[in-house]
């Protein structure tokens, strides 16, 4: 089975054609192809071809499942003795795709 390792919101991701995946957001609406051409790595077994830092030319294909948010982060910080609380939280807001092929 082969595989690729992209990098998109400025983490890297090892993916695999047919796999879900959740991504920091992208600029496209639900049902839209996207093409990652940032492949870092790509290929199976002993024939694995790696970039310097990309592999010129290849690119992985996705298609945009939906648009949500990740569940909330807490972040709570206190100062023991002082009376001191403050408890702020965020949504990640985030996109499902599944890989449709990887092209390298």
């Amino acid at each position: 089975m082969s595989y690729a390792v992209i990098k998109t919101g400025g983490k890297q991701h090892r993916v695999i054609v047919g796999e879900y995946l959740d991504v920091m957001k992208l600029a496209a609406n639900e049902g839209d192809a996207v093409n990652f051409d940032q492949v870092l790595a790509a290929g199976e077994g002993d024939s694995v071809r790696i970039g310097a830092p990309f592999i010129s030319g290849a690119t992985v294909a996705a298609t945009v499942l939906k648009q949500h948010r990740a569940p909330k982060v807490t972040a709570f910080k206190f100062k023991r003795r002082k009376g001191y609380h403050r408890t702020k939280g965020h949504k990640q807001e985030i996109t499902r795709v599944q890989i449709t092929s990887i092209n390298a």
